[in-house]
């Protein structure tokens, strides 16, 4: 059992990257919408805060790529983000938005700016949700700031010093100090730089530290289950037909409560 109610789940973690690669409207309520009908219990995402200290859910520092408008989120306010439009039609959400639209769906969220820690931690708070959420970062001393903010209790993934230390326990026993105990999972790439990182040694080193493994971005068949077969605990895609089909197939597809 975890000590996180964020990862108590009977099956394997299926995450909706973005909530799924739905008609390109990647972290729309629309995208989100349709991973939660296919069964999906939980949602991946990022997100940012405006310049008035509004938590939206977001992937890029900028409305560029996606959105009918330009700009850097961190530096306009909610006023001036909430009319942009992903794909020209779907509003960008904020963070409260999207926990309350599932109460018993659990989120994990990618804090892409130190400005955007203390409105985070904010809105977790006010909206109840710490139970589910699991915060991830390319960032240890963001994660550092969102840990000794929400305590305890908070499910978070290990930063980039924590994956490099739990890589190195993996080759042997003398390493195994090093590794990270304040996480509850580590997510991680299938491979950085051509070199992979989610090897068995990887996976049952994490084990053996009370540590999930969840990786990203998979998004074929073929990769999927060979990440199976070595004994990941989640999988992080965009292809949410496929990643269910595969779980189904395997019997370790277990679907929101009200979803097939």
């Amino acid at each position: 059992m975890s000590p996180f109610p964020f990862l108590e789940h009977d099956g394997v973690l299926a995450f909706a990257h973005r909530g799924g690669a739905f008609e390109g409207l990647e972290n729309s309520m629309a995208a989100f919408e349709h991973a939660v009908g296919l069964g999906f219990r939980y949602l991946e995402t990022d997100v940012h805060a405006t310049a008035d200290g509004v938590v939206v859910v977001f992937h890029d520092h900028t409305l560029d790529r996606v959105t009918d408008m330009t700009g850097r989120i961190a530096e306009q306010p909610w006023s001036v983000v909430s009319r942009a439009r992903i794909g020209g039609t779907e509003p960008i959400l904020r963070l409260d938005e999207l926990t309350a639209a599932w109460p018993d769906v659990r989120i994990n969220v990618d804090v892409k700016e130190d400005a955007a820690v203390e409105p985070f931690v904010d809105t977790v708070r006010r909206t109840g949700a710490l139970d589910r959420i699991c915060v991830a970062s390319f960032s240890d001393r963001r994660l550092r700031r969102v840990r000794a903010a929400l305590g305890d209790r908070l499910c978070t993934s290990t930063g980039p010093a924590e994956i490099a230390r739990l890589r190195l326990a993996a080759y042997g026993p003398l390493l195994r100090a090093a590794v990270p105990r304040r996480a509850g999972c580590v997510q991680v790439p299938v491979q950085a730089y051509a070199l992979p990182i989610v090897t068995r040694g990887f996976v049952d080193t994490a084990h053996a530290a009370g540590l999930q493994v969840h990786v990203w971005t998979v998004n074929t068949r073929t990769e999927m289950e060979r990440l199976l077969e070595i004994g990941v605990d989640g999988l992080i895609s965009d292809e949410l037909d496929t990643l269910r089909t595969v779980l189904t197939d395997r019997g370790t597809w277990v679907p929101h409560a009200d979803h097939p």
